[in-house]
C-alpha cells in the first residue's frame, strides 16, 4: 500500500517498484512474476512513465487540497483571535499566537491578517499606551502589536495601511515607545517609522508632542553600536525629518544632534558617512547649528579628513560644510584648525580640478574671504601661496 516511486512492468505485464522486483530477481534468486507466480525468462523492465505521471498528479493534487485547507484553518484562527483580543485580558498571549500564524505563513495569510482588519487592531492596541501609559500589561501589549506589525509587509501603493499608521495617535504612541519601550520594541518602531519615510509623513504631530526628547531618542539609537540595522533605519528617518522642516532642525540641535553626528562619523563605512555628513550640513545652514559644529572643536578635524577620502558625494558635501562656517565669520581658532588639520590644502587641491563646479565656486570663494589671513601663518606652504596668488592681488 505504498506509492511507487520508480513503477517497471516485468514481462507478464505486472509493474513493480523497481528497488523490491530487483530484490526479489537477484537477492532472492526468484524466476516467478511475485503477483502470478509465472515463469519469468526474460528479466527486463520497463519504466511506466504513465502510472509515474498519475502518482505525481495525485500527489500534486492532494497537496494543494491540504494547502487550501492549512489556510482556511488558519483565516479561522486569526479571524477568531482577531474578533475577540481587544476584549481579552490576555491580549499579550493573543498577540504573541497571531504572530506565529503570521510568521510560518506565507504572503496570503500575511494579506488575510491585513483584510481582516488586523493592521487596524494593532493600531488600536499601540494606541491605548496614550490612556494607560503606566499600566504594564497595556505597555507590554504595544511592544506585542509592534512586534507583529513589523512581519507585515506594506508599501506605499498600500494607501490604506499607510494612513492608518500615519494617524496621529499612532505616531505619538510609536514615538513614546521609541523613548520607553525596550530595545526590540524601539528597533520595530524605527524600522516602522523608516518605512513610511517615503509617504507625506506629517512629523511635526510627534515634534510637538514629544519635543527634543524625540530627537534623543533616535540619535540614541543611532549612536546603537550593537544594532546596525536600528541605526540605519535612524539615520533614514532623521534625514526624512530634517530634510522637510527648518524647525525640526533647531530642536536636533538641541538634543544635541552636532555633538553624536560628528562623533559617530569617523568610524562610519561610506554609505553611513556621506548621509552622517548631509546631515550634518542641513544642521550647519542654521546658525545654532555652525555655532555647535564651531564649539565642538573636532569638528573641523573630522570633515577635513573626509574630504576626498570617501567619495565625490561626501566631498562635496563636506565642502559645502566648510563653506556655510567659512561664510559666517569664523573665529581665529576655526581657521587656524582648518589650516592645521588639513582642510585649507585639501580645498586647494579641489582647484586643480578641471572645469567649472559649484564646489570649485564655493573653495574660490573661501580663500578670497580667508587666503590673506592663511598665507601669514607660518604652517602655510609657500608653493600654495605661489599657485593661489596670495602674494599679490588676483583674488
Amino acid at each position: 500500500m505504498e506509492l511507487m516511486k520508480d513503477p517497471v512492468t516485468i514481462s507478464t505485464g505486472v509493474t513493480y517498484e523497481r528497488k523490491n522486483v530487483e530484490k526479489w530477481f537477484y537477492t532472492y534468486k526468484k524466476k516467478t512474476c511475485p503477483a502470478t507466480m509465472q515463469a519469468i525468462h526474460s528479466f527486463d523492465m520497463t519504466p511506466n512513465h504513465t502510472l509515474k505521471r498519475l502518482i505525481l498528479a495525485w500527489q500534486n493534487g492532494k497537496s494543494q487540497s491540504n494547502s487550501s485547507s492549512s489556510f482556511s484553518n488558519k483565516h479561522d484562527e486569526l479571524v477568531s483571535l482577531l474578533n475577540t483580543i481587544e476584549s481579552s485580558p490576555f491580549k499579550v498571549s493573543s498577540l504573541k499566537k497571531l504572530k506565529s500564524i503570521v510568521e510560518v505563513g506565507d504572503h496570503d495569510v500575511k494579506d488575510d491578517f491585513k483584510t481582516c482588519g488586523g493592521v487596524e487592531i494593532l493600531v488600536r492596541i499601540i494606541q491605548q499606551i496614550l490612556i494607560e501609559s503606566s499600566d504594564f500589561v497595556t505597555f507590554r501589549a504595544c511592544e506585542e502589536a509592534l512586534s507583529l506589525l513589523i512581519k507585515l509587509p506594506f508599501v506605499l501603493e498600500e494607501e490604506e495601511t499607510i494612513k492608518i499608521l500615519l494617524q496621529p495617535g499612532c505616531m505619538k504612541s510609536m514615538a513614546i515607545m521609541l523613548q520607553r519601550g525596550s530595545a526590540d520594541a524601539r528597533f520595530c518602531t524605527v524600522s516602522i517609522f523608516q518605512r513610511i519615510t517615503k509617504a507625506d509623513c506629517n512629523w511635526n504631530i510627534v515634534i510637538e508632542d514629544q519635543g527634543i526628547e524625540f530627537f534623543k531618542s533616535l540619535l540614541e539609537i543611532l549612536s546603537d553600536e550593537i544594532c546596525s540595522k536600528a541605526s540605519s533605519c535612524a539615520l533614514q528617518v532623521l534625514i526624512d525629518i530634517l530634510e522637510k522642516s527648518k524647525k525640526s532642525r533647531l530642536k536636533a540641535i538641541e538634543a544635541g544632534a552636532i555633538c553624536t553626528l560628528i562623533e559617530i562619523l569617523p568610524d562610519s563605512n561610506k554609505s553611513k558617512c556621506e548621509k552622517i555628513m548631509y546631515l550634518i550640513k542641513l544642521l550647519c545652514e542654521c546658525a545654532d547649528g555652525r555655532m555647535g559644529f564651531i564649539e565642538h572643536g573636532l569638528g573641523i578635524a573630522v570633515i577635513s579628513k573626509k574630504i576626498l577620502n570617501i567619495s565625490n558625494i561626501a566631498t562635496k558635501i563636506g565642502a559645502k560644510i566648510l563653506s556655510l562656517i567659512c561664510n559666517s565669520n569664523p573665529t581665529e581658532k576655526v581657521l587656524e584648525d582648518m589650516l592645521m588639520y588639513g582642510a585649507v590644502k585639501k580645498l586647494v587641491t579641489l582647484l586643480h580640478i578641471g572645469g567649472s563646479s559649484s564646489t570649485k565656486d564655493r573653495v574660490l570663494k573661501i580663500f578670497k574671504l580667508h587666503g590673506d589671513k592663511w598665507k601669514k601663518n607660518p604652517c602655510f606652504p609657500y608653493e600654495l601661496k605661489n599657485y593661489l596668488g596670495l602674494g599679490s592681488d588676483s583674488f
